[in-house]
């Protein structure tokens, strides 16, 4: 009998382990999920109010917080810049892109002008960033990249720069 007693308490420690292994995999996944949510929601909004902000000129001005003056028709560019800008990041915060997957979007659109005025138009904004987030390293990429495009002694921009170590 204690035999059968010790075997059964071995079967419900068993299954008290699994299931709370279970339940703690299913507890990532749904907060996984959730932020995945609250990301989508975010973006959303984010493009949204860049949206009205170029459309109308009022709004506009309400994200003008460049060093210079900076031109309406300059002033929606940098702000589809932007939009082009954070959207390559919310595919990579959501897992959709890895960082080399990133660097390499990111390297494409480099080769426009007018976002790589918007980038240097904003790099006072991006010293307010904490040294340790994510999004100060990615604009220290950023901005690496610019530079060895701009020192590039080659028309073949696509070879242009180190790529991270592929994670995500």
């Amino acid at each position: 009998m204690a035999t059968q007693s010790s075997g059964v308490r071995k079967i419900v420690s068993a299954a008290k382990g699994t299931l709370a292994a279970v339940s703690g995999s299913l507890s990532t996944r749904s907060t996984r999920h959730r932020r995945r949510a609250v990301l989508a929601q975010q973006h959303r909004l984010h493009f949204d109010l860049i949206c009205k902000a170029m459309d109308d000129p009022a709004l506009a001005a309400v994200l003008d917080t460049y060093e210079t003056d900076v031109p309406l028709e300059k002033q929606r560019q940098f702000l589809f810049a932007n939009a082009l800008y954070i959207n390559a990041l919310y595919f990579h915060r959501i897992g959709a892109m890895t960082r080399a997957e990133l660097y390499g979007h990111l390297r494409v659109m480099c080769q426009n002008e007018v976002f790589r005025e918007y980038w240097e138009a904003t790099r006072h904004h991006r010293k307010s960033l904490p040294e340790a987030s994510e999004e100060y390293a990615l604009g220290l990429m950023m901005d690496d990249l610019i530079q060895e495009l701009l020192d590039a002694d080659t028309d073949e921009w696509w070879v242009v720069g180190e790529p991270p170590e592929q994670s995500a």
